[in-house]
């Protein structure tokens, strides 16, 4: 019987989140605790790339995270941030997002509109002049550049901040009393791993989105009970849902 469900991702925002849905139906707990977290690299670590900010004429950003620790580390380098700079964001709430440091002009921002590269590329393309600088996490794959190199854009990644496991507390590890773990990028898996060296699955049900993922937990040795997206159920709420009910009735 699944009663008390870890869902390793900070808790909705909004109050119509599937989340909550669930949570009244099957008259399950869910907890939202993330196992990993986004930090800064230092301006030490961001120099040993020989990136220089103010070589740039446009700014690809791929997430908030990218904004803050972009602006960031402009702020730590005292680089003045040009109010020409143009900014390439994959979805519009990710460039309204930008307002937070800069004054927003439509003249300077662009965005897509399904949160696929692939679709702010032929904007970018419009401006085939700009030198386009892609603040990145350190856990990236070469798709991107190799996109950007297909389109003959002159561009340059650089790593500016990183993903760490978020640890447990002492008392968080001698309550750590779930049902269900629902797990969302492979450093989830290893910040499991990490905070719970000696974990025994037995009955607990574990869920993974995305391939990474699953890859990641089966390597872990961990039975996957639930794997999503499929063809059948693109999130994992509808996943996790068809699941309580084959499950709970």
């Amino acid at each position: 019987m699944i009663k008390k469900i870890l869902v390793s991702q900070p808790k909705p925002t909004s109050e119509k989140s599937p989340y909550f849905d669930i949570a009244s139906k099957f008259d399950v707990e869910l907890v939202f605790r993330p196992f990993i977290k986004v930090e800064g690299i230092s301006a030490k670590d961001f120099r040993t790339q020989k990136v220089n900010i103010l070589d740039y004429t446009a700014i690809v950003f791929t997430s908030r995270h990218a904004i803050d620790h972009f602006f960031t580390m402009a702020k730590e380098l005292r680089v003045v941030i040009p109010e020409d700079m143009k900014y390439f964001c994959v979805t519009e709430t990710i460039a309204l997002y930008i307002q937070k440091y800069v004054q927003y002009r439509k003249r300077k921002v662009f965005f897509g509109e399904t949160g696929k590269i692939d679709d702010l590329v032929p904007t970018m393309v419009k401006h085939k002049t700009e030198k386009y600088l892609v603040p990145m996490s350190d856990v990236h794959n070469d798709s991107l550049s190799n996109l950007l190199d297909s389109k003959k854009l002159n561009h340059k990644e650089c790593v500016m901040y990183k993903t760490v496991s978020n640890d447990f507390t002492p008392e968080e590890v001698k309550s750590f009393d779930y049902d269900m773990l629902i797990f969302f990028s492979p450093s989830g898996i290893e910040s499991l791993t990490k905070n719970f060296p000696n974990f025994k699955q037995d009955k607990i049900a574990i869920a993974t989105f995305g391939p990474t993922t699953a890859k990641a937990a089966k390597e872990a040795g961990l039975r996957l009970d639930i794997e999503a997206p499929s063809e059948k159920y693109p999130s994992m709420t509808s996943a996790l849902m068809h699941y309580l009910i084959e499950k709970q009735g």
